[in-house]
């Protein structure tokens, strides 16, 4: 096989494994727990800018430029998310479904214009540069470069995996999957539904973070528009697609939705001219959406969903 290809790949399955951590993340609060999360964007962009601010060198004019090593940023970038996640869950988790989502996304619209407006902490606008990049050193060889970066992120990723598979199979995610699916019942038994969710919350805000660092290292450069609402629908996406309550199927409908979209966007470099690829990427949007649809009619739990799920009464509270 060729080795630009080989590189591409590489490239491609690195993309798709950050995703994945996002979607492990989500699958969490929503998957096992049904907790309506819709800001997601905000807890990856606490957690890259957390771990740039504390990993790149020093810059005139920014506060922050540490230099810590990269391990630091990352366990940093979870504990943000995770304190982020209780703040926000200890006062939006006694909403109702709606007006959770409501209060998720304007968590989210606030991180974004904290990012972009904060300048002497964030860059503003243009961003943080000069984020480090494990093995930097091998920048000049691309293929060699990539897959030492596709086998660190994958170590990443099964690492969270198991832990949150082993969470799952625990008398805790036994908890939580009884208050998704009947609260009232966990309540009898004497399980409080408020602390589990945000226990659960916390969780998922923690592995978010971590994905943004993981992100923000890999490609070197984070900026606000990365973290634009459009994010959190590609994760949510994914997580339906590959099936909600599943942390095989968040990971398996992360690389099936982030190929659709990487294929899309080919096809509309290919297919449209130059001056119509800005309005012809909208139909990257369409494309997703419509294999929603298609996954939702024919599978409705997802392509790998948990077998026996049962679906919340619409009428249940989200805390």
């Amino acid at each position: 096989m060729d080795a630009a290809l080989l590189a591409y790949l590489a490239f491609f399955m690195s993309v798709a494994l950050t995703y994945a951590v996002m979607c492990l993340g989500l699958n969490v609060q929503w998957g096992l727990t049904g907790v309506f999360n819709v800001g997601v964007a905000g807890f990856v962009l606490a957690g890259a800018y957390t771990s740039a601010i504390l990993t790149t060198p020093p810059v005139d004019g920014r506060i922050g430029g540490f230099g810590m090593p990269v391990a630091v940023g990352w366990f940093a970038a979870a504990l943000v998310g995770a304190a982020l996640s209780l703040f926000v869950g200890a006062v939006t988790l006694r909403l109702r479904a709606d007006y959770l989502a409501i209060a998720t996304f304007g968590f989210a619209v606030v991180m974004h214009l904290a990012a972009l407006n904060l300048e002497p902490l964030t860059g503003g606008p243009f961003g943080i540069t000069f984020i480090p990049r494990p093995f930097a050193d091998f920048a000049g060889d691309q293929l060699t470069f990539g897959l030492y970066n596709l086998l660190l992120l994958a170590a990443a990723t099964a690492g969270v995996f198991i832990v949150l598979e082993r969470l799952a199979r625990s008398p805790w995610g036994r908890v939580l999957r009884a208050i998704r699916e009947d609260e009232d019942a966990a309540r009898s038994l004497g399980k409080d539904p408020l602390v589990f969710r945000l226990q659960a919350f916390a969780l998922g805000g923690a592995v978010m973070g971590f994905a943004g660092a993981l992100s923000a290292h890999f490609i070197g450069f984070i900026a606000p528009q990365n973290y634009l609402p459009i994010l959190t629908f590609q994760v949510w996406a994914m997580l339906i697609v590959g099936g909600s309550g599943s942390n095989v199927g968040a990971v398996v409908g992360a690389i099936v939705v982030w190929g659709i979209w990487a294929a899309s966007g080919a096809a509309v470099n290919a297919l449209f001219p130059p001056d119509a690829q800005a309005r012809a990427a909208s139909l990257q949007i369409v494309l997703i959406g419509v294999s929603l649809c298609l996954v939702l009619l024919l599978r409705p739990r997802g392509l790998i969903g948990p077998k026996g799920v049962v679906r919340r009464r619409p009428s249940q509270k989200e805390g």
